[in-house]
């Protein structure tokens, strides 16, 4: 029968051999206690082997004596739901957190953790980055709207009806700019309706991503980048959806 003062026990000796935070140790014990309790499913991701844990960490297979721990929201926690990371890789968060688990990869930097991915189960490039992103925030290494390094930034993205061309000029003539996106900003390099790389007037990052969807529909995506903290991450995520908000509205117009 597990205690609690066993789990805790468990929970630091996981620290000592990981050196993982303490949140991190309780969340992978935790996961580790799930996967033992829960049945295999039998139609995942053949490429992992069949091997999985319970999609919520069922707690209710537990002792009634035991302590119960609350099922661990992989989704939640890396920012994404299940549905739509299953339905592009074909596993859902569980099965991928033992699957990295398997070979110590939070142990490894970003762009070993990605490779993997790729390599190993076949994942497209853009769903790679998802998953060990995923993954990161998962396992503790990095929290929503932050880097592995500790850096935030701010991401947004909006559908706008107008040619990339359009949104593009929007983007990089200085008299278009200004007149939704009032900030002092100096573009250092861009490529034509394609995107655009931005130092902002405190010295930060942005970068502009720009997908054509047609003849008169592109989606636009930010992001900004080397910000100091989760409020300032915060802040400028609202700045971007009011002024692509406005682009949009502007642009919009001009076609009525």
């Amino acid at each position: 029968m597990t205690t609690q003062k066993d789990f805790k026990r468990l929970v630091r000796g996981r620290m000592q051999k990981t050196g993982e935070s303490y949140t991190t140790a309780r969340v992978s014990v935790l996961a580790q206690n799930a996967r033992r309790k829960a049945p295999a499913e039998t139609n995942g991701h053949a490429s992992l082997s069949g091997a999985v844990i319970s999609n919520n960490g069922s707690a209710s297979a537990q002792n009634d004596a035991a302590p119960k721990a609350q099922p661990v929201d992989f989704a939640k926690l890396a920012g994404m739901a299940d549905e739509k990371v299953k339905a592009a890789t074909g596993c859902t968060w569980d099965r991928w957190v033992w699957a990295l688990d398997q070979v110590d990869a939070h142990q490894w930097p970003h762009r070993e953790i990605a490779q993997y991915v790729h390599e190993k189960y076949k994942v497209p490039s853009w769903w790679t980055q998802t998953v060990t992103v995923g993954y990161e925030r998962i396992k503790g290494l990095r929290e929503i709207g932050q880097r592995r390094t500790g850096a935030w930034e701010a991401s947004k993205s909006k559908t706008i009806a107008a040619a990339a061309s359009t949104v593009f000029k929007s983007f990089k003539q200085t008299k278009l700019r200004t007149a939704w996106l009032p900030n002092k900003a100096a573009i250092r390099a861009s490529v034509p309706n394609k995107s655009l790389r931005i130092t902002w007037d405190d010295g930060t990052s942005v970068e502009v991503y720009l997908v054509s969807k047609g003849r008169a529909k592109t989606q636009v995506t930010i992001a900004h980048r080397k910000l100091s903290s989760r409020p300032e991450s915060d802040r400028m995520k609202r700045f971007w959806a009011e002024r692509l908000a406005d682009l949009a509205t502007r642009l919009e117009a001009k076609k009525s």
